[in-house]
């Protein structure tokens, strides 16, 4: 059985649906067709603009964000694929906090969903700082479908894994 390490805590008959996909070299294209898409949020700039809207929409009385990009050293393998931080700096005799986000740069390349779920999981943290039910909640206030689309993500890590970023899918 091969060990699906993005799926460990699912059930056992949703890791076989995708092991048999594995087997019939069909994961790819489930991918493809599932998310055909490949989102325009490439810069920065762009990512802070698309977060600052969902969060204006979603979570205008949570803190502010001082900044949001892509980082290239955030590491898939140990489960950060985004990143919520406060960094405090003291300022004469003041401490000033800043929150910042920052999403794995693997989702510039990513189907416009992936990002969706990425962003809308870091601005949750400005609300619920644990991954508890009011969390997932709001995950799933701010994008009907949440818990499915993170499963997916997950998928997608999977078959990146096996070599599956040659070929993304919505290319």
């Amino acid at each position: 059985m091969t060990p699906l390490k993005y799926l460990a805590a699912y059930p056992s008959h949703l890791q076989d649906q995708v092991r048999r996909l594995i087997a019939e070299g069909r994961l790819g294209d489930y991918l493809a067709k599932r998310y055909p898409g490949r989102h325009a949020v490439q810069s920065d700039k762009a990512l802070y603009a698309y977060t600052m809207e969902l969060k204006q929409r979603y979570l205008r009385n949570a803190p502010g964000i001082d900044k949001v990009l892509y980082d290239s050293k955030l590491d898939v393998l140990r489960n950060a694929l985004g990143l919520h931080t406060a960094v405090s700096r003291v300022q004469g005799g003041r401490l000033k906090a800043k929150k910042e986000i920052r999403v794995a740069a693997l989702f510039r390349e990513a189907a416009p969903e992936f990002l969706d779920m990425i962003v809308v999981h870091e601005l949750a943290h400005l609300r619920e700082f644990e991954h508890n039910k009011a969390f997932y909640q709001l995950c799933e206030h701010m994008l009907p479908g949440y818990q499915q689309l993170e499963f997916d993500l997950r998928v997608y890590l999977t078959w990146r894994d096996l070599g599956g970023q040659d070929a993304l899918p919505g290319r």
